[in-house]
């Protein structure tokens, strides 16, 4: 799998392996590091390397129907299902560099939604399907943009010089978290959905990241490393009770919720 630096940047942290979309989010539904979901849980969409390059396919929950939905020479990766299951966005670097797409559920009308020389990923649609998060690194380090549906209006949230990305928004589209080494570790943050007032909500020495809300605002999940291998973390969406899920020296990491 080719992958340019700053998406190696990005992925997740354990391995570089295919990634599960499942019930239109990465690995669960609600608040996923590929972006967020729809409501249809009788399809999954997912990441997969099989046919020599990364494609993204689409099957049945039960695992039939397996079907190549981008089929393409190029590495198409990162898929996440708008909220109403009729569109799939994911990154691509079909044309030279990995852009931001969107397609048909069923895998027509490919539209680039982005066109940069910097590398653009991770869409994740607003709970309202209106807006697309996503990550790039067209400014010279790795921020937090969002944009129209049709690719008009993209906007920098975070602007900063340092690392941020996976943005992930609030159920109810006011807030979105994403995470960011601005105070010198990755740490997870939460803004105002127009980028206005960032907070740590984490404030670790350790690395804390890949964050995911609760279908109905109130949690977070997210990984650390804080006691000395990655866990799954809790808290509250103000950022206080913090409490670890899982205790087990393998790497635990990448929670999300069932809807």
């Amino acid at each position: 799998m080719q992958l340019t630096n700053s998406l190696k940047r990005i992925m997740p942290i354990a391995t570089l392996v295919p990634a599960v979309l499942l019930s239109g989010c990465l690995f669960g539904s609600s608040g996923c590091p590929f972006g967020g979901g729809g409501t249809d849980v009788s399809k999954i969409a997912f990441q997969t390397s099989r046919d020599g390059n990364d494609e993204v396919y689409v099957m049945n929950a039960n695992g039939t129907s397996q079907t190549n939905a981008t089929n393409n020479a190029a590495d198409d990766v990162e898929p996440a299902w708008s909220p109403d299951d009729t569109k799939i966005a994911f990154a691509s670097d079909r044309d030279g560099n990995y852009e931001i797409y969107v397609m048909n559920a069923n895998g027509t009308g490919a539209t680039r939604l982005t066109n940069n020389a910097a590398d653009d990923g991770v869409p994740a649609w607003s709970p309202d399907g209106t807006k697309i998060a996503f990550r790039t690194d067209r400014d010279g380090n790795n921020e937090v943009y969002v944009m129209n549906t049709n690719g008009t209006g993209a906007t920098n949230l975070t602007n900063n010089p340092a690392f941020d990305a996976y943005p992930d928004w609030s159920p109810d589209g006011t807030k979105i978290l994403f995470h960011s080494d601005r105070d010198g570790n990755r740490e997870v943050y939460v803004m105002n959905a127009n980028g206005s007032n960032p907070v740590n909500l984490t404030n670790n020495p350790a690395f804390d990241g890949y964050p995911a809300w609760s279908p109905d605002g109130t949690k977070i999940l997210f990984h650390s490393d804080r006691d000395g291998n990655f866990e799954v973390y809790i808290m509250n969406a103000s950022g206080t009770g913090q409490t670890r899920l899982t205790n087990n020296p393998a790497f635990d990491g990448s929670g999300r919720w069932k809807p």
